[in-house]
Order: C-alpha cells, then structure tokens, then sequence
C-alpha cells in the first residue's frame, strides 16, 4: 500500500462522497472506504459530483463499522476541528501527511478518518485513533466541508511526494537566452546608444555603461525576447534615419 486510506465514516450525501473522491483523485489517491453512508450505496449523487473520479467510487470499500475500516491498518488519524477532551497527538495535515509517508515507507499501513457532516467523528471513532489532524482554520468558523477537509489533507500528501515545485517559470516554448546572446545583446545596445550621445558626460560613461550591462545581467530573457529588444532598437534606428 503505497498511500494512506482515506475513510469516509457515516457520509450524509452523495455529493460530498463525490466531491470526496474527485478531491482525493486530483492529488493522485484512489483508496477510499466507505463507512455506513446514509442514503445507502451506490449513490447516483455522488457519481454526478466525483466529476471523472468515478473509479474510487467503483472501487471504494463498504463496511458497516469503522473497526471494518481500518482493521488491516497499523496507524490510523481522524480528523476533527473541535477538542475532543482525549489525549492524543494533535498535528498538522501537512505534519500528519508526513508521518504517513515515512510510515507507510516503512511498510506500514495508515488511515485517514473523515467524518460526517453534520457533527464529525463522534469521539468513540476518534478513540480509534493514533492521532488527530487539526486544520488551523478560523476559530470562529471552523467547519469544513466533508471534500474541503479531503483535499487539504490530500493535497498534503501530494507535497510529500517531492515532486511539487514551490515556484516555476512557464517558457511557452522558448528556451533562455545564453550568456554569449545576451553579451551581444548588451554590445548592441551600448554602440547605439554611444553614436546617440547618451553616455555623457565623459567622466561618467563608463560607470553608465557598467550599470546598463548590469540591467541585462539581472533581466531573465529567453531568446525570443532578445531577438525581440534588437529587433525593437534597430526599427529605432531605421525610423530616425527616415527622419533625417
């Protein structure tokens, strides 16, 4: 078992088992348990909701008890916003997601408790547990929704993985431009801009030109817009030639 249960105890409707699902499959998890839904099962509202995540449905394992549930499982958390007066670890979803994985790295076997809507797991689920995992929502206004509290836990996971990138650059196709482009780029500029006059006077043109190589060094062009900038100043070029 590559990946953590997600258990779903006593659901209330079939959109949120939907919603459920399609959360879980977003972020690539596709074990999911269900515990004694109430409008029975199969659920054609929850079919409509999971949105091309039909497959955990068809998949998804029914048992009548929590302790069905999570029988074959080594370690086991529930969710809950609310304290529930029992000693146990409380942690994070993205520290609880952590855990998970260095568990189940080590051939473990974890759950995850969603509960109800309504009111959440009652405390003889949570009793279950080997932890909590508590969202740091607003404490005036901590319910979440069944799929909400899904995805945040799912997409915990996911970041787990590694494979997440905190911050990227969409090229659109283009690739950098070499160091060698850009000198030339710099070279061009810095002749026409010396036939203009521009680097006056004398005693302060070659800290001007410094700084303008400067420029170019910290802008990241790909080199598409390095044919574009030559492009812009020989048109310049062109145009106030035309003039005179």
């Amino acid at each position: 078992m590559s990946q953590p249960v997600f258990v779903l105890v006593r659901p209330q409707m079939g959109e949120n088992i939907g919603g459920a699902a399609r959360a879980m499959w977003n972020f690539g998890l596709d074990r999911m348990r269900i515990v004694d839904p109430r409008d029975g099962w199969p659920n054609p509202r929850a079919v409509a909701l999971a949105s091309g995540a039909g497959r955990l449905l068809d998949e998804a394992q029914l048992t009548e008890t929590t302790d069905d549930a999570i029988g074959d499982c080594t370690y086991v958390f529930a969710t809950t916003a609310r304290a529930r007066g029992l000693t146990k670890p409380v942690v994070t979803p993205e520290r609880a997601m952590e855990i998970a994985r260095e568990k189940i790295q080590g051939g473990e076997k974890v759950a995850v408790l969603f509960g109800p809507e309504r009111a959440g797991l009652e405390n003889d689920d949570i009793a279950r547990a080997n932890a909590i995992i508590n969202v740091p929502v607003n404490p005036e206004f901590a319910s979440l929704n069944l799929a909400q509290c899904v995805l945040l836990t799912a997409y915990e996971w996911r970041r787990q993985a590694g494979d997440v990138e905190a911050e990227r650059t969409e090229l659109a196709g283009a690739d950098w431009a070499s160091n060698v482009e850009i000198q030339k780029l710099s070279e061009h500029y810095e002749s026409r801009l010396d036939e203009a006059g521009f680097f006056f006077p004398e005693t302060k043109a070659e800290g001007m030109k410094i700084v303008l190589r400067n420029l170019w060094s910290r802008m990241p062009l790909t080199r598409s817009d390095v044919q574009m900038l030559h492009g812009i100043l020989r048109q310049m070029v062109r145009w106030k030639e035309r003039g005179e």
